[in-house]
Order: structure tokens, then C-alpha cells, then sequence
């Protein structure tokens, strides 16, 4: 039985499953809590649902990125210079002794 009235933003933890989850919604008219889970899976419980679980209060989770699916490679920074392979290259700057189209034969 839950002793946690639900608010706006705070994590929970499932006892009974594991499952960890932040209030995404709450309207006390309708008596509905939304739910996200850390994978990204929306839920909804009433209120009297959510009396039933059994929740401990969690700390936000350290790796926001699951429940976009991002992984290391998706965890560059956006704003970070962009260095392509080709600039570093000395074959790219070298030009050809001859132009096609353009040479005197």
C-alpha cells in the first residue's frame, strides 16, 4: 500500500517489480497519475491504484539517455567541432598535374 502522495516530477521505485518511474502527470480531478518509466514506457493508475502499490521514493536515474535509446555513439556533444577524416588527409590537398578537358594535346 502506497504511504506517497503522488507529485509532479518525483521518482519512484516499484517494490513489488523493480521498476523505476517519474510522475509525468497528475490531474487530481480526473484521479489519474501518468507514469514514464526509466525505458520510456508510459503508464497510467488511478488513484486508487496507486494506493495499492507498494513505492519507495528513488533518485532520478543517472543515465538519462534509455528512454531515448541513445547509446555512446548518439552522446557526442552537438555544439563540439566537427572534424572530418579528410582534412587531416595530405592526399586531399595534392591537385593533378593535369586537368581533364583542359589539356593541350
Amino acid at each position: 500500500m502506497s504511504q506517497y502522495v503522488p507529485k509532479l516530477g518525483l521518482w519512484y521505485q516499484d517494490r513489488e517489480s523493480g521498476q523505476m518511474f517519474e510522475i509525468v502527470s497528475l490531474d487530481l480531478d480526473e484521479a489519474n497519475v501518468q507514469v514514464q518509466y526509466v525505458d520510456g514506457e508510459i503508464a497510467d493508475f488511478d488513484l486508487d491504484a496507486w494506493a495499492d502499490l507498494r513505492l519507495a521514493l528513488a533518485a532520478a536515474p543517472e543515465d538519462w539517455r534509455s528512454a531515448f535509446e541513445l547509446d555512446e555513439a548518439d552522446a557526442q556533444d552537438p555544439d563540439a567541432a566537427m572534424h572530418p577524416l579528410q582534412w587531416g588527409n595530405p592526399l586531399s590537398n595534392i591537385e593533378p598535374d593535369s586537368v581533364l578537358g583542359l589539356d593541350d594535346f
